[in-house]
């Protein structure tokens, strides 16, 4: 399972796409998306998501 950012809530600060280990998360079109095949929720290298635990919106970034 990978993590999906809620395009109607995303503010495009971009803090998600310099935190995420993975590279997943990308610019496209007017918001951030998480490539699904790329996120690894952050499991082998974080206890939390690090797109979720750096979003100024809560509930933001969520588990697609």
């Amino acid at each position: 399972m990978a993590f999906k950012i809620l395009a109607s809530q995303c503010t495009q600060c971009g803090a998600c796409e310099f935190e995420c280990p993975s590279g997943a998360i990308k610019f496209k079109g007017e918001a951030y998306v998480i490539d699904p095949k790329e996120c690894t929720e952050c499991k082998e290298a974080f206890d939390t998501q690090q797109c979720a635990s750096v979003c100024p919106v809560p509930k933001t970034c969520v588990p697609a």
